[in-house]
């Protein structure tokens, strides 16, 4: 696994909270007028609202991952775009255009000639002399231009056994690194999935570099749709290995990061010890006192905000709300009521005779 990948996948294992926390910030800062109340952490409606931005921010990077790895592999180019002939193209078709490209851009047809010219030249020359040689030809569209460099390989078998000595242990890297995430903590979800996915894309590799012939998928449906419909150039086997690669990233932090978000919350157990019982509910209590608290502040700072500036009056409409709270209380609560007529009652008992005979 290239340094790169490591990187993506280890930072956007611990990034997304930090970047859901702050698009959560922004969101209430926007959508939530000043004066009322921001959902509490630990309230549903803030678990929902965290939850959404969540499945939002790492949906919207695993879509750039993949317009990322595609525009790269455009602008890295291939030997057949180089030279303008498509991958079908014959011995002839090539020859007969890197003539025509030779007699624009070689340095003895240029009037002023620099380094760049002279490499673009070489680099035309490469690319005809890789797609002329059967067995590089292979190895190219299997492998990329890296196969350039690949010395004491004449034939198929050759680059093949060379090609399966960087691929192997681009996934052994991929599987330890899963692996000992997994052991720290990391990666819990979708565990069967995450190695499916990593064997998968093992299997459709080493299955394109050993065909003599393109992918079906590739052949058959996804490059005739690119030249019919768009202007996308058609992908070649190694840079569908390169996309299919960087997928399997984007698709190892879906089901870390997305997956435990889809799933619906986990009602307790009815078996569950009763200290679990009892925390689960003080949670759920605590969370409601505070959605209380602050309703119960916003009212409150509601009916005084006309006396706002006016300390005098404040402090009489507190103690009319104080006196009118006790009343009320005195009221409407029957056993205070049922006290206090127990009392009277004693009272007119225990009074003496003349007291009783005024009365």
């Amino acid at each position: 696994m290239s340094t790169s990948n490591l990187l993506s996948l280890a930072g956007w294992t611990f990034l997304p909270n930090f970047v859901t926390g702050w698009l959560q910030t922004i969101y209430y800062g926007i959508m939530i007028r000043a004066g009322d109340p921001k959902p509490q952490p630990g309230s549903p409606r803030y678990i929902t609202h965290r939850r959404r931005i969540h499945i939002i921010v790492v949906s919207a990077y695993l879509l750039y991952t993949i317009y990322e790895a595609d525009w790269e592999i455009r602008r890295a180019s291939d030997f057949y775009q180089d030279l303008g002939v498509p991958y079908t193209a014959t011995d002839r078709e090539i020859k007969s255009r890197f003539r025509r490209l030779a007699a624009i851009h070689h340095p003895d047809k240029v009037s002023s000639t620099s380094t760049t010219t002279e490499g673009y030249f070489v680099h035309l020359k490469l690319a005809q002399d890789t797609l002329l040689n059967p067995a590089k030809r292979f190895a190219y569209e299997r492998f990329g231009p890296e196969i350039t460099q690949w010395q004491r390989c004449s034939g198929v078998r050759d680059f093949v056994v060379h090609g399966l000595q960087s691929i192997l242990p681009y996934y052994g890297a991929a599987a330890i690194f899963m692996y000992i995430l997994g052991m720290l903590g990391y990666l819990e979800w979708g565990k069967y999935w995450r190695w499916l996915t990593l064997v998968g894309f093992c299997v459709f590799e080493l299955y394109t570099i050993s065909r003599p012939h393109f992918p079906a998928f590739a052949a058959k449906i996804l490059n005739p749709f690119l030249t019919n419909f768009t202007a996308h150039p058609p992908y070649l086997p190694f840079q569908l290995i390169q996309l299919g690669r960087k997928i399997s990233i984007t698709l190892y932090i879906a089901f870390s990061q997305i997956g435990p978000h889809l799933e619906p919350p986990t009602p307790v157990a009815s078996n569950a010890s009763p200290e679990v019982q009892m925390k689960q509910q003080l949670d759920r209590l605590e969370a409601t006192a505070k959605i209380v608290d602050v309703e119960a502040t916003r009212a409150v700072q509601l009916e005084l905000s006309p006396f706002m500036g006016d300390e005098q009056a404040i402090g009489e409409v507190k103690g009319k709300m104080k006196e009118w709270l006790v009343q009320n209380t005195i009221q409407s609560d029957p056993e205070v009521r049922d006290a206090i007529g127990t009392l009277l009652k004693r009272r007119r008992i225990d009074a003496p005779a003349g007291a009783r005979g005024n009365r």
